[in-house]
């Protein structure tokens, strides 16, 4: 019976993550149906293209972010870290060294900060979010004190490093292709892969998880690193998308790519979310901004817009939680 019910969870998790898919699927095309009667502009390739590099990189850091979330865990210093590997990987550049190497350093150093993070929380016991939160700052302070607080242009950056941010294959933007390659791994190993499956256990029943055998402090840790790590590969992507590397960069990402993971039906609680669904969450966030933009909304209400969206994403989320426990 234990091993019927252990099988049913999953099955059952599987199916309301395929409706929650489906109904954002549905409300994309909704809104993208009623845009190109607003505008004439919105269905055009141009437009397109600019909506799926406008979250592209971005989707990157979702795909960390979302296996941090079904852990049970939340990263608050993405932002921070996506601006960091800019930083390093742009100041290692200016004093010698190749782009790739420089970005191979700045993503061990990303790395290297979720470590610090994973082992805040596992070995000392604070939540993911108290030492999330103070790495935000920590980060964003080392981002300022590494630049002075200025940009560093970064215009000599070879082509060949140039063209995994700004080159296109067949047409198609390779940071696109990028994205598609990482979000079709991460999401067929997520439903499939058996030593993934112990992220979903962990994040469910973290006490269940740990009699049963999985060591929970070890999958919190490397899941934990795992989003900085994609965090580091994200700012290497962006540096050589703008040539260029700011150290304000990424202010506010870290709400946007919640948002994007909770709207695609990961809980906060843990234990429930797909890849494929947090990419859908910030492709709906995308429809909405370019639809806000061509409809010439103020960029101030536009925000007001967005929470409210993540606030209706919260509140299901919080339904859904308190239906379990009745049940």
């Amino acid at each position: 019976m234990a091993a019927q019910r252990t099988g049913a969870a999953p099955a059952a998790r599987n199916r309301f993550a395929s409706m929650r898919e489906a109904g954002l699927l549905i409300i994309i095309a909704a809104l993208c149906v009623a845009m190109s009667f607003a505008s004439p502009h919105f269905l055009t390739w141009d437009n397109i293209r600019a909506m799926l590099l406008s979250f592209s990189i971005e989707g990157i850091v979702v795909v960390g972010m979302t296996v941090l979330l079904i852990v049970g865990g939340i990263d608050l210093s993405v932002g921070s870290v996506v601006c960091l590997a800019m930083v390093i990987t742009g100041k290692l550049f200016l004093l010698g060294l190749d782009p790739w190497t420089s970005s191979l350093i700045a993503i061990a150093c990303c790395a290297l900060i979720g470590a610090m993070i994973g082992g805040c929380v596992t070995g000392i016991g604070l939540s993911h979010f108290i030492a999330s939160l103070a790495f935000m700052v920590v980060v964003r302070g080392l981002c300022l004190a590494l630049t002075q607080g200025t940009p560093q242009s970064l215009f000599s950056l070879p082509p060949e490093f140039k063209f995994i941010g700004q080159g296109a294959v067949g047409g198609i933007p390779a940071v696109i292709l990028i994205f598609a390659f990482i979000v079709a791994v991460s999401d067929f190993a997520l439903r499939r892969a058996t030593l993934l499956r112990k992220v979903f256990y962990t994040g469910s029943n973290e006490k269940a998880a740990l009699y049963s055998g999985i060591r929970t402090g070890h999958v919190k840790f490397w899941v934990t690193v795992l989003c900085s790590t994609m965090a580091g590969l994200a700012g290497v992507i962006y540096t050589a998308r703008f040539g260029a590397a700011t150290p304000t960069f990424g202010v506010g990402m870290e709400l946007s790519v919640i948002a994007a993971v909770v709207i695609g039906g990961a809980s906060l609680k843990g234990g429930s979310g797909t890849v494929l669904g947090a990419v859908l969450g910030l492709a709906l966030l995308s429809v909405v901004t370019s639809s806000l933009i061509l409809l010439d909304v103020s960029p101030y209400w536009q925000d007001v817009i967005k929470g409210l969206i993540l606030l209706v994403a919260v509140t299901v989320d919080h339904l859904m939680n308190v239906k379990k426990v009745i049940r």
